[in-house]
């Protein structure tokens, strides 16, 4: 069965004037309230499954340097193995962007943190290369449907004013997730082994994935699918949050009871370009910046005779540049817009690299603070992304839009360590980063083609 077929391939039918005039009326009221108390609940929640999603998708970065020994594993074993998890995130971002938009935000985000806590304990107890591949293939479905569904019902609980920076703040959770797997695999994988990583993960997971099973729905999604009675009752609690509003008027807003949508209108005239561009500054971003993060533990270990615990600090290094750098973000995103940061970061940390790459890589210390400085700014491109994906398209296809564009994200991440592999092997460490620095650029092209999106209302953005 193709995507099209489980999308549905009947446009949504027409609205009665009334039900447009209902949902407009239902969206203004949601843009009329600021941000409140109502919305740290839903923002802690989902960013709690947000961070497993990236503690899980960097715990085996940790591991990796110890199972190259245990497993004799080659650079191509490795490469294989960290583009297990990728290949599984594909098919997860395209089967959960689907179940978003037929069963609702919340319970697809509920579905692929479960997947991603129960394999975690899986991952723990294999013993061979080929067992951990086939775990981290299936919890990959699970991480790769968690980010696009939880990025587009953020995306949507948010007004147009400030949305960056209240989306920026939720999205640090991630990189934090990614600091928090490089810290703990520093301290206690030396002490306790490669596999307490998953471990750790598993509990937490499972409490999470209730606790995101007890959120309101989005009421945008709610709304299109013409469940007025439900969408305003989760409005009256927003609207009992906070004394303060900013009123708005209403604009027209699609209502559809049926509520199909169609991957292919991800290629109609208006959405066409819009996609392409998207889908470039993922493969471009996502190639340099997992290929990096998932490599380096191992290459300072390994090419570099670093000890192992100096090995994973190293790393760690690079992860604590990215949580620095999107502070910054979170505070200037609204001000210089979506498409002019996403330019300026491509540009910025593909500098470093290609200076690695064309002067020299013999010293690990210029090695480390090219790759802290490269990945650093580079890696926030990826968060922007989650807030900017989910904005270009409307709530009819927001989930499968992200999902498809997440996607390419998985195949970049899935193709760049198993490169890296077969570079480092053939060409040398340099060569590696010559070819981030050349991507990097193909980035920056594309992202200064991006519209902008700042401050303006999701149904103005797209119709």
């Amino acid at each position: 069965m193709t995507l099209e077929a489980l999308a549905g391939t009947v446009a949504s039918e027409p609205a009665a004037p009334a039900d447009s005039a209902r949902a407009a009326e239902l969206i203004a009221r949601i843009e009329s309230v600021p941000f409140s108390h109502w919305h740290v609940r839903p923002y802690v929640i989902m960013g709690s499954a947000t961070f497993f999603d990236a503690f899980s998708a960097l715990a085996l970065a940790s591991a990796t340097p110890v199972l190259v020994r245990l497993w004799h594993l080659t650079p191509a074993d490795v490469g294989y193995l960290l583009a297990a998890s990728y290949i599984g995130q594909f098919g997860g971002a395209l089967i959960f962007g689907w179940l978003g938009e037929k069963l609702g935000r919340v319970k697809s985000a509920t579905y692929a943190t479960l997947i991603m806590a129960v394999v975690s304990l899986a991952c723990a107890f294999t013993g061979n290369f080929t067992q951990m591949f086939v775990c981290r293939l299936v919890q990959g479905i699970g991480v790769g449907g968690e980010m696009p569904v939880a990025a587009t019902y953020i995306n949507e609980l948010s007004r147009a004013r400030g949305r960056g920076r209240f989306f920026m703040m939720y999205q640090l959770i991630f990189p934090i997730g990614f600091l928090a797997a490089a810290i703990l695999g520093a301290q206690l994988v030396p002490l306790y082994g490669w596999n307490v990583l998953f471990i750790i993960g598993t509990v937490p997971g499972i409490v999470i994935t209730w606790l995101v099973s007890q959120l309101p729905e989005s009421p945008r999604w709610l709304i299109r699918r013409g469940r007025f009675a439900e969408a305003e009752a989760i409005i009256r609690e927003l609207e009992a949050s906070t004394p303060e509003r900013n009123p708005v008027a209403p604009q027209p807003a699609e209502v559809s009871h049926a509520g199909r949508s169609r991957w292919s209108e991800l290629f109609s005239p208006v959405y066409r370009a819009r996609t392409l561009i998207v889908w470039v500054i993922w493969a471009t971003a996502y190639g340099v910046t997992n290929g990096l993060n998932n490599w380096m533990p191992t290459l300072y270990n390994t090419i570099y005779h670093l000890p192992l615990k100096t090995s994973l600090n190293a790393a760690l290094l690079t992860n604590a540049m990215q949580v620095l750098v999107l502070l910054l973000c979170v505070f200037v995103i609204d001000r210089i817009g979506r498409r002019a940061w996403m330019t300026a970061c491509f540009v910025l940390g593909a500098i470093p690299l290609a200076v690695l790459g064309l002067t020299g890589t013999g010293q690990v210390t210029r090695v480390i603070a090219g790759v802290t400085l490269g990945y650093g700014v580079m890696s926030t491109i990826n968060t922007v992304l989650y807030l900017y994906t989910p904005e270009i398209y409307p709530t009819r296809m927001r989930a499968i839009g992200t999902a498809a564009a997440t996607s390419w994200l998985r195949a970049a991440s899935a193709a760049g360590p198993a490169v890296v592999g077969v570079m480092v092997f053939a060409h040398g460490i340099g060569s590696v980063f010559v070819m981030f620095a050349a991507i990097a650029l193909i980035g920056a092209l594309a992202a200064s083609q991006a519209i902008e999106t700042r401050n303006r209302r999701l149904e103005e953005i797209a119709p």
